[in-house]
């Protein structure tokens, strides 16, 4: 299975965290990673986004179909993204357009095996790939992209 953690890109400050925007430099940084997720993506990917404004605008800059979850919004738990996703067993690839501290947090779980407070950049893609080798489940990061280096 792949598992690609999309942090949403800049947004505005503002009172109504759901609503909070992107920024002009948060679409540009968008617009790269989905031209350059686009280029690279596994095949079969399913999307899943917060509801979030700024994660829609986001995701929407991939230019591909994707589904909207409740439970994958600024409150979510990395317990939240694992059901959602299915990982590790779900087969397939997944991405999930979300909010730090949650896409940090699994993060770590995924290669240390505990929770800790990692930062995924704005904009920055980390990708995932879980697999068996001589009977050992393995996590392996297949890439880390950060939006500026994506333009």
């Amino acid at each position: 299975m792949d598992l690609l953690l999309w942090r949403h890109a800049e947004a505005e400050d503002g009172p109504i965290d759901l609503q909070r925007r992107l920024t002009a430099r948060g679409e540009k940084q968008a617009k790269a990673m989905g031209r350059w997720l686009r280029e690279h993506q596994p095949k079969k990917l399913r999307i899943l986004a917060s509801p979030a404004v700024r994660c829609q605008q986001t995701a929407k800059a991939l230019d591909l179909p994707f589904e909207t979850h409740r439970r994958l919004g600024p409150e979510a738990g990395v317990s939240d993204l694992i059901a959602a996703s299915g990982w590790p067993g779900a087969g397939g690839s997944v991405m999930i357009v979300g909010h730090q501290p949650t896409l940090g947090r699994m993060a770590a779980l995924l290669l240390s095996g505990e929770e800790a407070d990692w930062t995924i950049k704005k904009g920055a893609v980390w990708w995932f790939t879980n697999r068996v080798r001589r009977g050992e489940t393995q996590t392996v990061l297949r890439a880390v992209m950060p939006a500026d280096l994506s333009q």
